[in-house]
């Protein structure tokens, strides 16, 4: 057995016994989220309105703002300490919650407060302005992921303020919407000072509305740009074609050949062959999901799907690999017809993976197949993140079960999610402790969506659900 990391506390879920820990007083922590509301309200607006997009560069000195606003944030909520950590990229922003005693077992709480561009025409606002409607919160980042986040800050206030014996750090990232590139760099210089007992993990999403998900898994990605340059400038069709080479059209059907846009079939050779199918015990958990149909549908504003089978449904989502084009630039875009001949093409593509898949190997299988069907077609590897396969039986899961039934008054489904969170195994592979997801955001919040929102009843929820979680980790050891 090869000896643990340093600054590391070594840990299963089998070897945790629990121990005795206070319930929350329901009265006092009602009493609790019902005056912190204005001031969680203005706390999340002020993010919000910071445009931390960590894709475009020209938002560099807005993640260097939003940093400092996030250590600031901190202190204001009681952080005994609070430090923006500089790496290669974007800074990684540290807070604590100490009680004063080593022997207190010790939480990490992940977050990003990096956001998505927000360029979408179907915008209804300024996507960086804060509007309240109601009990609703919109803005870019309210939900992915700055909401959340501060919803958990607001439970580990109440936390430290009434004495649960609990040390509770929070690490939030600046990178995480574009694969987390520099997040391993950041663990490793910091891996003494980060030893923790378990991880909660809250940046995932509810199956709907009406029933939460405790996700165990988590899809990888491999995102590509497929790019094909055939001249030097426009060129007239009329003078040309027929003899130019078009290279929408050649990309075009490099796509049609990788996969079967129809069914979603991927053509590449030796694609599926690392894919481990779900067992028969996650696909009785899958089946007792609750999840439905028509309110994915409807939540996602999906006019049609490629099959209405419930159960194909929920393996195509959580347990299958996929390739998905999500932009083709080049030639005219503007008003009416422009004939002509366009010399440049690009495609944006990715591949979600699953357990067993490896980024790199899947890119490699992408290029050669790409380059076997037209050579001259570039292809360009993004950061790629691994698949993560978590336990979903033990008593973090259990303690993450009774919590959310605290919280929200309903039990959740434990199930795997589609998306990919790069953080979460580059903390399984160097923190070495138990994770557990407890995401609060919904399908209709709009995740990477115009007119993106977070709401006051899943914040509300979201500190009782914490606030308990943290009672019954605190007993464990």
């Amino acid at each position: 057995m090869s000896s643990p990391s340093i600054g590391t506390r070594p840990k299963t879920t089998e070897n945790v016994r629990a121990g005795k820990a206070s319930q929350p007083d329901t009265r006092n922590l009602d009493s609790y989220v019902n005056k912190i509301r204005t001031d969680f309200e203005s706390r999340l607006g002020h993010m919000v309105e910071i445009p931390t997009v960590s894709m475009d560069p020209a938002h560099k000195a807005d993640i260097t703002r939003g940093a400092d606003a996030a250590v600031e944030l901190l202190r204001a909520c009681g952080a005994t300490s609070a430090e923006a950590v500089p790496t290669s990229g974007n800074p990684v922003v540290v807070g604590e919650f100490k009680t004063g005693n080593p022997a207190h077992p010790t939480i990490t709480i992940y977050n990003h407060m990096d956001v998505q561009p927000a360029q979408e025409p179907e915008w209804k606002q300024e996507p960086f302005k804060f509007r309240k409607d109601g009990d609703r919160y919109f803005g870019r980042g309210s939900t992915d992921d700055k909401g959340p986040g501060i919803t958990a800050l607001f439970a580990a206030r109440y936390a430290a303020d009434n004495r649960i014996p609990l040390n509770i750090r929070f690490v939030w990232e600046f990178e995480e919407e574009i694969g987390s590139p520099h997040f391993e760099e950041f663990l490793k210089k910091k891996l003494p000072s980060l030893a923790t007992d378990s991880v909660l993990v809250s940046d995932t999403i509810w199956l709907s509305a009406s029933k939460p998900a405790i996700p165990y898994g988590l899809r990888g990605l491999q995102p590509a740009r497929l790019v094909l340059r055939t001249g030097g400038k426009d060129a007239h069709s009329g003078l040309t074609g027929g003899a130019a080479r078009n290279p929408i059209g050649e990309l075009a059907q490099v796509i049609s050949k990788l996969y079967d846009a129809r069914t979603g079939k991927v053509f590449i050779p030796g694609f599926y062959k690392d894919v481990v199918k779900p067992t028969a015990t996650e696909i009785k958990s899958f089946k007792a999901s609750g999840f439905n149909v028509k309110s994915f549908q409807a939540a996602h504003e999906l006019h049609s799907l490629r099959t209405t089978n419930p159960l194909d449904v929920m393996v195509r989502i959580w347990a299958s690999p996929t390739l998905e084009v999500h932009g083709i630039v080049g030639g005219y875009t503007g008003p009416g017809v422009k004939t002509v001949v366009p010399p440049f093409a690009e495609a944006k593509v990715s591949m979600r993976l699953v357990p067993k898949q490896d980024p790199s190997k899947a890119f490699a299988l992408l290029k050669k197949a790409v380059k076997a069907i037209n050579k001259d077609v570039e292809v360009h590897e993004e950061s790629g993140l691994v698949p993560y396969d978590g336990p979903f039986t033990g008593p973090y899961a259990d303690a993450a079960r009774e919590a959310v039934q605290f919280g929200f008054g309903t039990t959740p489904a434990f199930i795997r999610e589609g998306g990919s969170i790069g953080a979460v195994v580059t903390m399984q592979k160097h923190l070495k402790a138990p994770i557990m997801c407890i995401g609060l955001s919904l399908p209709e919040h709009g995740y990477h969506a115009p007119n993106e929102n977070y709401d006051w009843g899943q914040a509300r929820g979201g500190i009782r659900t914490f606030v308990h979680y943290f009672s019954k980790v605190a007993g464990m050891r």
